[in-house]
């Protein structure tokens, strides 16, 4: 998993067209990239910024650069979820019934692979439709999390809840504005989107 680091690292020694070209002709559907490595093609196609993280103190490093990097420090958050209250408080970021909040800090359902999106339930996100949340938006995820396509998503939401079933499942797939000619992206609402994910293969 290493390569991550390499070729899709935080770091920005290679520019989007050097990732562009290495993979140049490259269908989201091609065979002979690994799971992994769709994931991540499609999501930084679609906008996302990515930053891969080998351990727990690296992930708490990289939130602290995103909130550095953005004027974040001392802001008001947007998250439903008490096991990520600790990374909020350790940073001095007010999280008690926001009314402005910055950023969305959330985990997610899964990550789709041939789309490069984010699946989400009311676990992550409550009954919010996606452009009734921020703009800006952290998500903190697994490699385990990868899976090939959306019906992989839901089969896994149903395996991992049995009784307290989820509402509110959707994806989140364009992290940047459309260029005016792409019609496919009607009706879909952009965010700025960092993803942490985290090594846990």
């Amino acid at each position: 998993m290493n390569f991550f680091k390499k070729i899709f690292g935080s770091s920005e020694a290679a520019s989007d067209e050097e990732n562009e070209s290495e993979y140049a002709g490259t269908s989201a559907q091609n065979s002979h990239l690994s799971l992994d490595e769709q994931f991540i093609f499609n999501f930084k196609k679609n906008g996302g910024k990515f930053l891969y993280c080998e351990n727990a103190e690296e992930l708490a490093e990289q939130f602290e650069n995103i909130l550095e990097e953005n004027d974040w420090f001392e802001s008001e958050v947007l998250c439903y979820e008490p096991g990520l209250f600790t990374l909020l408080e350790e940073n001095k970021l007010f999280f008690q019934a926001p009314t402005k909040p910055k950023f969305l800090l959330a985990s997610c359902e899964n990550l789709i692979a041939d789309e490069g999106s984010i699946l989400f339930s009311s676990k992550q996100i409550r009954q919010n439709k996606p452009n009734e949340l921020p703009t800006n938006i952290v998500i903190i995820a697994t490699t385990s999390q990868i899976l090939p396509m959306k019906s992989d998503g839901l089969s896994a939401i149903k395996r991992k809840y049995e009784r307290d079933y989820p509402t509110n499942i959707t994806t989140i797939k364009y992290f940047e504005k459309a260029k005016e000619e792409d019609f496919t992206q009607y009706g879909s609402v952009a965010k700025n989107l960092y993803l942490l994910l985290l090594e846990n293969l």
